[in-house]
């Protein structure tokens, strides 16, 4: 499930909302996890506050 506009995103302080990398956000009935397709353990502890590979969305190269 990949919806983040019909409910509010879990963990508001967390980096990986405002990442390009684009997170994908698993939900169960009792628990959400955000998937980041780059890191190597791909399911960070939340929330995320420093990241080394985060880059802000809009950001070209």
């Amino acid at each position: 499930m990949d919806d983040t506009e019909s409910s509010p995103l879990p963990f508001p302080t967390s980096l990986c909302h405002r990442c390009a990398a684009p997170p994908k956000y698993v939900r169960t009935k009792t628990s959400t996890f955000i998937l980041c397709p780059l890191l190597p353990g791909k399911y960070p502890p939340q929330p995320v506050l420093r990241c080394p590979l985060f880059k802000p969305r809009g950001t070209h190269e």
